[in-house]
C-alpha cells in the first residue's frame, strides 16, 4: 500500500443544508466521520485534497487520515456526492476503522501476461466478467488488487474465484465460484461478394445487340 493520505479537517459547529451551503461558499467540502461507537463528527476538508485522492485507483477501498485539531484518525470514503454539472466534490461521508476493523470493499481486477495465452495469442477475445471484486477483509490489510495470471489459457477456458489465491484473511462476500473472465472464440466477419445477376444480365444483352448490329453494319 501506498503512503496514507492525510486530510487536513477542521470542525463546524453546524450541520444542515444552510451550513453546507455555506462550508462550499468558503471554499470547503462539507463531510461527516461516524463509526466506531463514537459519536458523527461534522468536519470540512480541502476540496483540493480530496480532488487529487479521488484520481487515485480503488478510492473506496483506500485507507486515509482525517487530522482534526491535531489527532488523527483512520478511515474509509463509503459516500461521496458530486455536483451533476462540474463533477466537483460536494459531500463525502467517512467510516472510522482501525486495522482490525473488518469490512467490505471493492476490489480491482488487472490482468497479467497476455502474451502467455494461447487462446489470446491464436485471436481469442479477452472477455472480463468482473472488473472488480467485492471482498470482506481487515482494513489494514485491503490488497490494492487481485491479480489473474493468464498464462496457459486456451479459448474457451474460464478464470472463477477459486482458481484465485487472495492474500490471508480476504474473503469473496459472494458465496459460490462465481466467474471472473473467459478467453472467448475470435468474432469472424464472413465478407460475401455481392453479384449484380440483373447487372450482368444488362451487359451481356448489350453485347449481343452491339454484335447484331455491327453484323447488319457488315452486310451492308
Amino acid at each position: 500500500m501506498s503512503d496514507t493520505v492525510i486530510f487536513n479537517a477542521e470542525s463546524r459547529a453546524l450541520v444542515g443544508k444552510g451550513a453546507a451551503r455555506a462550508a462550499r461558499r468558503n471554499g470547503r467540502v462539507p463531510a461527516v466521520v461516524y463509526g466506531a461507537n463514537k459519536d458523527p463528527e461534522p468536519i470540512t476538508i480541502d476540496p483540493r485534497q480530496l480532488r487529487a485522492a479521488r484520481m487515485q485507483p480503488s478510492f473506496f477501498a483506500t485507507l486515509f487520515d482525517v487530522s482534526l485539531d491535531g489527532n488523527k484518525q483512520q478511515v474509509l470514503c463509503r459516500d461521496l456526492q458530486l455536483h451533476p454539472v462540474t463533477d466537483q466534490p460536494m459531500h463525502a461521508d467517512f467510516l472510522r476503522v482501525t486495522d482490525s476493523t473488518r469490512i467490505n470493499v471493492e476490489i480491482p481486477v488487472i490482468f497479467t501476461n497476455e502474451e502467455e495465452s494461447p487462446g489470446l495469442k491464436s485471436g481469442g477475445v479477452l472477455n472480463i466478467v468482473r472488473y472488480e471484486v467485492e471482498v470482506m477483509c481487515r482494513a489494514g490489510a485491503i490488497p490494492d488488487d487481485i491479480v489473474v495470471d493468464l498464462t496457459g489459457l486456451e479459448v474457451g477456458d474460464s478464470v472463477h474465484i477459486s482458481s484465485i489465491t487472495l492474500p490471508d484473511g480476504v474473503k469473496p462476500t459472494i458465496d459460490r465460484d462465481f466467474t471472473i473472465a473467459t478467453i472467448a472464440a475470435p468474432t469472424v466477419a464472413i465478407v460475401e461478394d455481392d453479384v449484380d445477376e440483373d447487372a450482368e444480365g444488362e451487359d451481356a444483352d448489350g453485347a449481343d445487340e452491339s454484335g447484331e448490329g455491327e453484323g447488319e453494319e457488315d452486310d451492308s
